[in-house]
């Protein structure tokens, strides 16, 4: 909804209600007016044409700037009226015929146009009542300044929002950007940025033409990571005619099921009785990030090394532990990857945990092996 959207509903509410008000004054102060008809016959109009123009200050589309211009007529020719209908109203301080409606007409010109369009609209006002009081009082020329400093006002507010939700869209466009190049650079990062690294360690072990063909993969592999941590992943498109991805049935997810074919002869698995429910998003998210754990244990703690996943379910909150018995991490050495472009740790897992609002925390002592915490909150109820 937009941000102007409530002061176009405060504005349909103000017209009938000051309609009523202007009214009332005339039925409780009908015996001052001379000419009483002239007061009845513009009170009925501006009833009928409140009732019937509600649709047009409803929102910034159907108030069109030949309305504004035709209410803002309506509202002055009230004020040149009330002379004719009341003799005395240019030496009494009293009312004009439309009131406080006409303060609507300029709100009106305010909100759509703005604080310049409102100062335009609120000086016609003024003239129109200085005009008509021919001898304006204090308490008129209080009275105008009042309503010409107000309009300004909420005009001038009205545009501080409207940029406002203009910044705002175009963060949340950025965001969603980011957002989307991070995806994909973990996508490639989890397939084939570890293919190329694959073919380049296979081919220098075979040699011979295989060792140029590792030699090129290698090369390839570089030329990705500094794309993927530059920022520079394009946002891929689905073609038109594209065949549709058949997706999964909605409905929370068992988390052990999905982390279970990662046990194996060198991967312990433990797991809580009863099922883990999360969200499909959230679950596919977490047992990407703890394959993406246990693929840095192959890598970098050996064949050889054994790990552990733990899965702890507690009421707002799943947390899942992947240790293993490897060397561990240098001191240094992530901010050493993430500089070089392998961004495993950065993208890979943690990632993935913030954009669940989780978090991811490794710790590792050298000769002591590493392990990584992985938290996600649950969202709500429905999970359970």
């Amino acid at each position: 909804m937009s941000v102007e959207q409530p002061l176009w509903r405060a504005l349909t509410a103000y017209r009938p209600l000051t309609m009523v008000y202007a009214v009332l004054i005339f039925v409780f102060e009908r015996d001052r007016f001379e000419r009483p008809w002239v007061a009845v016959a513009f009170l009925a109009f501006l009833a009928v044409w409140t009732l019937v123009t509600l649709p047009r200050v409803a929102n910034a589309v159907n108030c069109t700037r030949r309305f504004l211009v035709a209410d803002l007529a309506v509202a002055l020719t009230g004020i040149m009226l009330t002379p004719l209908a009341d003799a005395h109203a240019q030496s009494v301080d009293g009312p004009t015929l439309p009131s406080i409606w006409t303060a609507g007409s300029v709100l009106a010109f305010a909100i759509k146009g703005g604080w310049r369009w409102a100062a335009v609209a609120s000086s016609f006002v003024a003239v129109a009542n200085l005009v008509e009081r021919a001898h304006p009082s204090r308490d008129t020329l209080h009275n105008v300044l009042l309503v010409w400093v107000a309009s300004i006002a909420i005009g001038y507010v009205v545009e501080v929002a409207r940029a406002s939700e203009r910044t705002l869209a175009r963060a949340l466009e950025i965001e969603a950007a980011t957002r989307e190049r991070e995806r994909l650079a973990r996508d490639i990062h989890d397939s084939v940025l570890q293919v190329l690294a694959m073919v380049q360690r296979r081919g220098t072990a075979i040699g011979g033409e295989a060792a140029e063909l590792g030699r090129l993969a290698g090369e390839q592999e570089i030329a990705l990571r500094t794309l993927v941590s530059s920022g520079l992943v394009p946002t891929v498109r689905a073609p038109e005619d594209a065949v549709p991805v058949r997706t999964e049935e909605p409905g929370p997810r068992d988390l052990r099921s999905l982390l279970a074919p990662y046990s194996g002869s060198k991967v312990t698995f433990a797991e809580p009785g009863a099922p883990v429910l999360l969200e499909p998003a959230a679950a596919g998210e977490l047992t990407a990030a703890v394959g993406a754990a246990l693929d840095n244990v192959r890598r970098h703690a050996g064949e050889d090394a054994r790990a552990w996943i733990l899965v702890e379910d507690w009421p707002d909150e799943v947390i899942v532990t992947v240790r293993d018995d490897g060397p561990g991490i240098p001191d240094g050495r992530l901010a050493q990857a993430e500089g070089e472009g392998r961004l495993g740790v950065a993208l890979s897992i943690r990632g993935r945990l913030r954009e669940l609002g989780g978090t991811a925390e490794l710790l590792s002592v050298p000769g002591q092996g590493t392990e990584v915490e992985l938290r996600v909150p649950r969202r709500g109820k429905a999970e359970r």
